[in-house]
């Protein structure tokens, strides 16, 4: 997600659940394998809000937070679906081969002739590894494994096999 107002990069760490509790606390349904990136005084932003991250505990299904500015139940509530987003300059660096989700959307999709597929406009993960969402020119849409030798990252672009399109 773009900055409306800067035009930096965002990338979702989390959505909010809902409230926990009666003193401002929200459960979070994280995007990321684990906790290490929403760490207490982050600068992250909640619903496009700039907001500092308190507190943040492990929870049997979901993560507890706090942030600033959030101190009763109804102000937790109103967030609810928000997105946990943070900068994408501030992530760790990745190695080769491995990417954000949020690094593929907007990507154009070719087959190995050249020949334009459309745009990733959506990756999704079911648990049995990465789906592309492809938007064709014609509005149609399609989820193919994201792994070789159906879909794979070539120098800024999406090579797949047209075959997979449905």
């Amino acid at each position: 997600m773009t900055s409306p107002a800067t035009g930096e990069r965002r990338v979702a760490l989390a959505a909010v659940a809902g409230a926990h509790g009666i003193n401002g606390e929200v459960r979070l349904k994280l995007f990321a394998d684990s906790l290490a990136n929403l760490t207490k005084g982050a600068r992250l932003f909640v619903g496009g809000e700039q907001r500092t991250l308190v507190a943040i505990k492990p929870a049997d299904k979901s993560p507890i937070a706090r942030f600033e500015g959030v101190a009763d139940r109804s102000a937790a509530e109103a967030l609810r679906g928000s997105l946990v987003e943070i900068d994408r300059d501030v992530l760790p660096p990745l190695e080769d081969g491995e990417y954000y989700h949020a690094d593929l959307i907007g990507m154009a999709c070719f087959d190995e002739t050249g020949a334009a597929h459309g745009r990733v406009v959506g990756v999704e993960n079911f648990g049995a590894g990465d789906l592309l969402e492809i938007e064709r020119d014609d509005g149609k849409r399609a989820l193919i494994p994201f792994r070789d030798p159906i879909a794979t990252m070539d120098d800024g672009r999406i090579l797949l096999d047209p075959d997979f399109l449905a």
